[in-house]
């Protein structure tokens, strides 16, 4: 695939300098109505100017800064209210974002308006979309429930990306970047321009590895991005296809504090671990996650009159993964190899999945020039999943049994859709109003044996699952532009989100509700040529709020369950000082108090369920701060960005320890994640040499001060109530009922960037 690749680009460069000669003399195309022709697709589902939504826009310039090799999430980082977490420790395989303290699986993501968002779990897995950053033109992030936009409904927020315009002349470029733990990451890219006027091609392939931080955490990465457009006056036509293939080795297991200090902060559980004849530790080698996935969109954009364009997208995703482990001392029936529950062996099993998501969306865009704009939008997507898992080998096992036996074989089918329309009327001068009103229809399937037994019957349990939802979700709000230098605005938004596959894994036999979400936004903004400042006041209420507990299932995800009554209310402050050309101080900040209002347990001696009233929810720290320095002269750019992130519960129970009731004796043993301040420092020098357009050569020093900090984990103690009536959390056994994910110290990467 590569080489065709290679040969694609090099014939679309020799192309363009062959018509270059020819496109001398005529009427060029107009470059900036050919990217704005291009944006069309996004205009339906970002928030504009006057929209009173809260939200970050991210340039193009803005990714490229961080784009050394780190996911998405993590050049998002600085973003308010924003927190990262990253299973290798370096911000490469394994990572997430969340925002407002709200989880991945709550937060909307689309490409060009085409949900990105896994159908089943929700979840986006950066890992499945590597160097996708170097191929994205600009970003948006609408904090809380944001605008209405296709997919899962946003709990959190809406993150909203828009891949690379076509540019008018040709290019190529080469990125190069290596550094600590064997990270390094290789793009090459390439632009044909306009070729007579009217036809573009575009691609990059990218190549990323890192041999994580922690011990064996390592990421194979590869990926490409291709696309073509034809433009003319009123229209674009674009196919756009990108696909991602990693290999990453387990790490999601975390690892306790005891284990830390037997074995080292790198230490990695997960794989299953032997020693040799000369007591050598060793552990599985193809303990590893695997998995393609590949992506088409074709995009029309049209211009229908100076009021009216229309953007229409079909898009479609095949995926194929699995992930493999050696489990050791299992209960051979379980894996349906027999019917005799006394019989166990070590094992090697493989859970598969292939799954295919199709669909089309569309939006009609209305703009009378005199303060009235209006959209009417929606899209269809269908999911259909095979879930199955292979026993691959048995240790011992005195019966035949057939290779790659497989075990369990469900199916899942969701079907999403969606309409929305929105107004935007600017009814008095700087003042307008705004609303966005959404229905959405979601049907869920699945069926067939999976890979779960329920030990009181020795059966293996069987999904039998066919739910339907629907959901209005209504949008309002105010927008104020008092003169040049004072804005403010006020909104108001429900949304819904119904249950995601590992919730009904994870709470099988429960009955489980939609969420839903109400949303109040309040801010204000001042603007200067020099200085702008901003504030933010939000509060979100829930009902059934789906809240991560702390606990772990069986491939390393958190569980969630509903919570009841709930809420997020904080205020967000964003400043930016440039006091002369070339300094730039940028900081953000946001206060939060985050709780649910009637969280319950279950006392793990005697079964009561115990109401623990209001507590701080998981994963919520109440403060986080953001702070850049960026200084620019003559090609040298120098930035330096720290931030600091408030301690965060890893349950919900508002207790902060546990009582490891041991033979060590009665330990003390966090449940916290504790607070940490990180800084990273970027230098780079842009210059120019012949037959270059330009070179940048950089290094990013990570972590400059070497903090020791975890910035994931997950505890699972259990509970009773000590001599005074009061509810603690311990274990009787051992020191192993949280683990955290630890975060490498100072660590670096060199980056060097040619455009010719």
């Amino acid at each position: 695939m590569k080489r065709h690749f290679f040969v694609a680009a090099t014939l679309s460069l020799a192309l363009t300098n062959a018509t270059a000669a020819n496109e001398t003399g005529k009427t060029k195309a107009d470059s900036v109505k050919t990217v704005a022709l291009q944006e069309v697709q996004v205009l339906s589902t970002r928030a504009g100017e006057t929209t009173p939504i809260t939200h970050t826009d991210i340039s193009k310039s803005q990714i490229k800064s961080m784009n050394y090799g780190k996911d998405v999430p993590f050049i998002l980082s600085l973003t308010p209210s924003v927190t990262t977490t990253s299973d290798a420790g370096n911000g490469i395989g394994y990572t997430s974002i969340r925002v407002r303290g709200t989880d991945p699986t709550r937060i909307n993501i689309t490409a060009n308006g085409v949900p990105i968002n896994d159908a089943e779990s929700s979840n986006v897995y950066w890992t499945n979309m590597p160097d996708f950053a170097s191929s994205v033109e600009s970003m948006q992030i609408q904090r809380g429930v944001g605008t209405s936009t296709n997919g899962a409904g946003a709990f959190g927020a809406t993150i909203n990306m828009q891949t690379e315009n076509i540019g008018v002349k040709p290019f190529g470029g080469i990125d190069l970047s290596a550094g600590s733990y064997g990270s390094h990451k290789e793009t090459f890219r390439f632009g044909t321009g306009l070729i007579n006027g009217h036809w573009g091609f575009q691609g990059r392939l990218s190549n990323v590895g890192s041999d994580g931080y922690i011990d064996r955490a390592s990421s194979k990465l590869d990926s490409y991005f291709l696309q073509g457009g034809y433009f003319s006056d009123n229209t674009v036509v674009k196919f756009i296809t990108f696909n991602g293939k990693e290999e990453t080795y387990h790490a999601w297991n975390y690892a306790s504090l005891y284990e830390m200090n037997l074995y080292g902060r790198r230490y990695n559980s997960c794989g299953y671990m032997y020693t040799d004849e000369d007591g050598n530790m060793h552990f599985y080698d193809n303990q590893i996650d695997y998995y393609h996935q590949q992506h088409y969109q074709l995009l029309w954009n049209q211009i229908l009159s100076r009021e009216l364009s229309l953007n229409v997208a079909l898009h479609y995703t095949k995926g194929f993964g699995y992930y493999e482990e050696y489990k050791d001392g299992r209960t051979l029936a379980e894996y349906t190899l027999t019917n005799d529950w006394s019989k166990t062996s070590d094992l090697v099993r493989r859970k598969q999945m292939d799954n295919d998501f199709y669909g089309a969306i569309a939006s009609l865009n209305y703009n009378n020039r005199k303060g009235l704009k209006a959209t009417i939008g929606g899209g269809w997507n269908k999911y259909d999943g095979d879930h199955y898992g292979n026993v691959l080998w048995v240790k011992n096992f005195d019966e035949d049994i057939e290779p790659n036996h497989k075990y369990y074989d469900n199916n899942a089918k969701k079907t999403d859709g969606n309409i929305y329309g929105k107004v935007n009327y600017e009814f008095i001068k700087g003042l307008s109003a705004y609303v966005d009103l959404q229905y959405r229809h979601v049907n869920y399937k699945m069926s067939g044996p999976c890979d779960a037994f329920d030990y009181d019957t020795y059966k293996q349990i069987v999904f039998n699952e066919d739910n339907s939802f629907d959901f209005f979700n209504p949008k309002a709000g105010i927008f104020w532009q008092m003169n040049n230098n004072h804005q403010a605005y006020a909104s108001f938004a429900i949304s819904h989100r119904e249950p995601t596959r590992n919730d009904y894994e994870d709470n099988l036999g429960e009955d489980l509700k939609a969420e839903r979400l109400y949303d109040w936004e309040l801010g204000y903004k001042f603007t200067t040529n020099r200085f702008s400042a901003g504030v933010n006041f939000y509060y979100m209420t829930y009902n059934d709020q789906f809240v991560l507990t702390g606990e772990l299932n069986n491939i390393g995800e958190m569980i969630a369950r509903n919570v009841g009554e709930s809420y997020r209310m904080g205020v967000e402050l964003q400043a930016a000082w440039q006091p002369v050309d070339w300094l730039r101080w940028d900081a953000n900040a946001t206060w939060s108090r985050n709780r649910a209002k009637d969280w319950h347990i279950t006392l793990s001696d005697t079964g009561e369920s115990v109401t623990l009233g209001d507590t701080p929810l998981s994963f919520s720290p109440d403060f986080i701060f953001n702070n850049i320095f960026t200084f620019n002269w003559k090609g040298l750019s120098a930035s330096l960005q720290s931030q600091y992130i408030g301690e965060q519960y890893l349950t919900n129970t508002g207790i902060k320890s546990y009582i490891s009731e041991n033979d060590n004796g009665g330990n003390e043993v966090s449940m916290m994640i504790d607070s940490y301040f990180v800084t990273n420092l970027d230098l780079s020098y842009t210059f120019k040499l012949k037959g270059l357009k330009s070179i940048t050569l950089g290094c990013t020093v990570y972590n400059l001060f070497s903090e020791k900090y975890m910035n994931n984990g997950w505890s699972a103690p259990g509970y009773k109530k000590n001599a005074d009536g009061k509810v603690i959390a311990y274990t009787e056994d051992d020191e192993y009922e949280t683990g955290y994910a630890a975060q490498a110290p100072i660590n670096f990467m060199a980056h060097l960037s040619l455009t010719f």
